[in-house]
């Protein structure tokens, strides 16, 4: 690669900024570079001024063999800011390395008029473009994929917490109803959720309920143990409910004790004993 001193790549930026800024937007506009459906015209030609900006005084700064030196810190933040926003919008990974590599055609072309019939110096020119401009979208790849992973945790933790609903069911009776497969990072979730519900209504009864649990093993035993446990230094008393046939052989078959919580095999076995525990009285009413 060339070094920055011997590079003509500043001064073809500096000097023929606008019409290269002009054909890198007509590049991105057209055909299947184009998504007018996510980024509007307004914002495409905004997005891509700032950056070639950025690139201009970046490439004028040296350093064209290390795009994550100090000299490329604004290219980067820019980069970053737009493959974030992207990750929310929709856009996917090629469309973002796109934004990037769709500048090399129109620097292509004016480097190819610049060098003239300087062969060996156009090569040189267009492996440094090559290089800086790969490496750039690689970074905004890389951003990419930490952005969408973070907002599918972000996703995964609200369905998590809405698969996981403290019910009231009557004046300090609580209800929680699982369905599906419980973990240790879902059992956590249930076990604040419980307990900061067992606060805001001064409950003393908390009903969990797992019919909907496929299986128990022993680790889900545990978690269950733990939730009984740390509602009752709440001061709130645990029954587990929707035992299924199989689910009691295997707790047996673990030997495992679900110490402190009364068990009972359905929701509306558990209901009837939570009422009659907080005073209630149920009777079966005449027509």
């Amino acid at each position: 690669m060339a070094s920055p001193d011997s590079s003509i790549l500043p001064a073809v930026v500096r000097d023929h900024q606008r019409e290269i800024l002009q054909q890198w937007i007509a590049e991105q506009s057209s055909g299947s570079n184009a998504r007018s459906d996510l980024l509007s015209d307004a914002e495409l030609r905004q997005q891509s001024s700032e950056f070639l900006q950025l690139f201009r005084e970046a490439v004028q700064a040296g350093n064209l063999g290390n795009v994550m030196g100090t000299e490329w810190q604004g290219v980067r933040e820019l980069l970053a800011t737009v493959s974030k926003a992207n990750a929310i919008r929709g856009f996917t990974p090629i469309d973002t390395a796109t934004f990037v590599l769709s500048l090399k055609r129109p620097l292509f072309q004016q480097l190819t008029t610049d060098a003239g019939s300087d062969a060996d110096l156009l090569a040189r020119e267009t492996w440094t473009v090559t290089t800086v401009l790969d490496s750039l979208a690689l970074f905004t790849t890389e951003v990419f994929q930490r952005s969408r992973e973070e907002v599918i945790s972000r996703q995964q933790q609200e369905l998590m917490e809405l698969s996981t609903p403290v019910v009231k069911l009557w004046d300090g009776i609580l209800a929680v109803p699982l369905i599906g497969t419980l973990d240790s990072a879902r059992t956590q979730v249930v076990m604040e959720s419980l307990l900061q519900r067992i606060v805001d209504t001064e409950a003393g009864i908390a009903i969990i309920d797992i019919a909907g649990v496929p299986t128990v093993d022993t680790l889900v035993a545990q978690h269950l143990i733990k939730t009984v446990a740390a509602a009752r230094l709440m001061g709130a008393e645990c029954i587990i409910s929707g035992i299924r046939p199989q689910i009691a052989q295997t707790i047996v078959h673990l030997g495992v004790e679900l110490v402190g919580a009364v068990t009972k095999a359905t929701l509306a076995d558990a209901i009837l004993y939570a009422l009659r525990q907080s005073g209630w009285s149920v009777s079966r009413g005449r027509s």
